[in-house]
């Protein structure tokens, strides 16, 4: 439950941010009115540079989205054959574009200038032509329902109401599921596109696209951080992350060098899966350190805490406790049914092992004319010295 409300946290707060920029922008309408020619000319650019940083960061969803609302925005301001059936046809267009959206909640990102790249395209073909044949379908239930008293009420929600509120489920579901900056950004902008539609909205198109184009940039920059400076497997800030901590770090600090103990053999023994949720696990209860430590994955089965300001007296208990607890936490097994008649026969508690990790760690402070590498080296040294006296143990 702590692990799903700490990824859900990034989503929420970037989902109130961008509404609370947005209530500003139409607050405060009168202080930008006056340069609405200039968001215009600008917006191109945005476009431009959202799709290709979108593209170049792999992050196709987004891609797609802005290519999307940019075939919108020039069918709306330039003189094309198509553009007085596109907005002669209000409810296609807000079907097909929160068709758009909700679908690229639900796939997965992939290079854009590739296969996957043109079966999306195609997938936001299929979204429009779906839209298209839904309104004529739909005429036709609600012309052969119309005769069924308890239905009639509702009816004149089935056209547009019906596959919107599915679609805003489909959202939701994905945005509280994936937990994404990319989601949230897609959910944003599929509130600004109903918004719009049913005239709750009235800021120019030119504004809305900015403000959603923005986000996307965000959302792309932020990810783009997160994959340089967080390990993938754990969530914990990364080696470089380690290191670009080294250069802010002042004068007094205490490192501290985990390892799992006996972690190669484990893998051996249950497979490298549980050994990946090990690693989880473990990281999981290295990240509730108190003491102000910082916890970063330094590679393989170690873990490295920072303890800014502290000795090893003020960090000692806070190691003690973290080591306590994953020593205490028991792992679950359910190891692979053999298919023999006899293994059929067993009970269920035999599929069952519960099993437990320690970790060995490694304790050093900076003292005076010490690099950070040489005071990492020192720790590496003293978790060496804990592993040789027996693991599961803090040494100096």
């Amino acid at each position: 439950m702590i692990q799903f409300f700490s990824g859900f946290r990034s989503s929420i707060i970037s989902f109130i941010v961008f509404f609370v920029i947005f209530m500003f922008v139409s607050e405060f309408q009168r202080y930008w009115f006056v340069k609405i020619n200039l968001i215009e000319q600008v917006l191109y650019g945005v476009f431009a540079i959202s799709i290709l940083l979108a593209s170049y960061f792999n992050r196709s969803r987004l891609a797609l989205a802005a290519i999307t609302l940019l075939l919108f925005y020039i069918t709306l301001e330039q003189s094309l054959p198509w553009q007085s059936w596109v907005f002669s046809h209000g409810q296609w267009l807000v079907l097909s574009g929160a068709g758009v959206l909700s679908m690229l909640s639900v796939v997965k990102d992939r290079g854009l200038l590739s296969i996957h790249g043109f079966y999306r395209c195609i997938l936001i073909i299929c979204v429009g032509l779906i839209s298209f044949v839904w309104l004529d379908t739909a005429d036709i239930l609600i012309i052969k329902l119309t005769h069924i008293e308890h239905f009639k009420p509702w009816l004149k929600y089935l056209t547009v109401e019906l596959p919107l509120m599915l679609f805003s489920f489909l959202l939701l579901w994905r945005f509280i599921k994936e937990k994404s900056l990319v989601t949230t950004a897609l959910l944003t902008s599929f509130c600004i596109w109903l918004g719009q539609y049913y005239q709750l909205v009235t800021l120019p198109w030119s504004v809305l696209l900015t403000l959603m184009l923005m986000h996307y940039l965000f959302a792309i920059v932020v990810d783009s951080y997160f994959l340089a400076y967080r390990d993938e497997l754990t969530t914990l800030p990364s080696r470089r992350a380690l290191n670009q901590l080294s250069l802010s770090l002042g004068r007094k600090y205490t490192l501290a060098m985990l390892d799992i103990d006996h972690f190669k053999k484990f893998n051996d023994t249950y497979g490298h899966d549980i050994g990946d949720q090990v690693l989880k696990l473990v990281a999981s209860k290295l990240a509730q350190v108190k003491g102000s430590g910082k916890v970063f994955r330094y590679g393989g089965e170690e873990f490295t805490i920072v303890f800014p300001g502290k000795n090893i007296e003020q960090s000692l208990p806070a190691l003690e406790a973290v080591r306590q607890a994953v020593e205490d936490y028991k792992i679950v097994i359910r190891q692979e049914q053999r298919k023999t008649k006899e293994a059929r026969s067993h009970k269920k508690s035999n599929q069952v092992k519960t099993v437990s990790v320690t970790i060995s760690i490694g304790l050093a402070a900076r003292t005076s004319k010490l690099t950070f590498e040489q005071t990492l080296k020192l720790a590496d040294q003293a978790l060496y010295r804990a592993k040789k006296s027996g693991r599961n143990n803090v040494s100096e």
